[in-house]
């Protein structure tokens, strides 16, 4: 799909949402995570797509994938990027270089329940690298922070969106 093709069809749809709000409210894809024995796990999409996932051999793993908390700033960096990619398409500006790093900083006691430190990323960061022909650097600038602020998983994250936990014991 062209950027052209990307702006039409974000046009469309804000077109439609104009006239029918309620329209906009759905229910996103399930990620549906199965346990494949040791600490490796299969994440799953409706689609078929799956990726594996396990811990690194310090924790019992076996290193050879992704950890899960990888698959989170993998999530945040390419949902900022696809916001800023869609953004840039709608205002007719021609990416020529867009890369997201998310890096965070975590300690590991807190996982393990050791010592009062948090459980997961103590720090977060996101690095945008990106130009376009002929656009000022303020104007780059303002997209990216526009766009940062309506990512989905960015607000999430920023928002601390509540999960509701529901529990199935599944007979042995």
């Amino acid at each position: 799909m062209t950027m052209h093709d990307v702006a039409s069809a974000m046009r469309r749809a804000e077109t439609v949402l104009r006239r029918r709000p309620d329209m906009g409210l759905h229910d996103d894809s399930p990620a549906t995570a199965r346990w494949q024995g040791g600490l490796r796990v299969v994440a799953g999409h409706a689609n078929g797509v799956q990726v594996q996932t396990d811990m690194p051999s310090e924790l019992g793993g076996t290193g050879d994938q992704v950890t899960p908390g990888w698959l989170w700033r993998a999530g945040l960096a390419s949902c900022t990027a696809t916001r800023i990619a869609m953004a840039a398409a709608v205002e007719g500006i021609q990416l020529q270089t867009l890369e997201l790093r998310a890096s965070s900083r975590s300690d590991t006691r807190g996982m393990l329940g050791m010592d009062a430190v948090q459980v997961g990323p103590s720090d977060v960061r996101l690095h945008v690298r990106i130009s376009a022909a002929g656009v000022s650097s303020e104007r780059l600038r303002e997209l990216v922070e526009t766009s940062y602020r309506r990512s989905p998983v960015t607000c999430a994250i920023e928002g601390a969106v509540p999960v509701a936990l529901s529990i199935e014991i599944a007979a042995a």
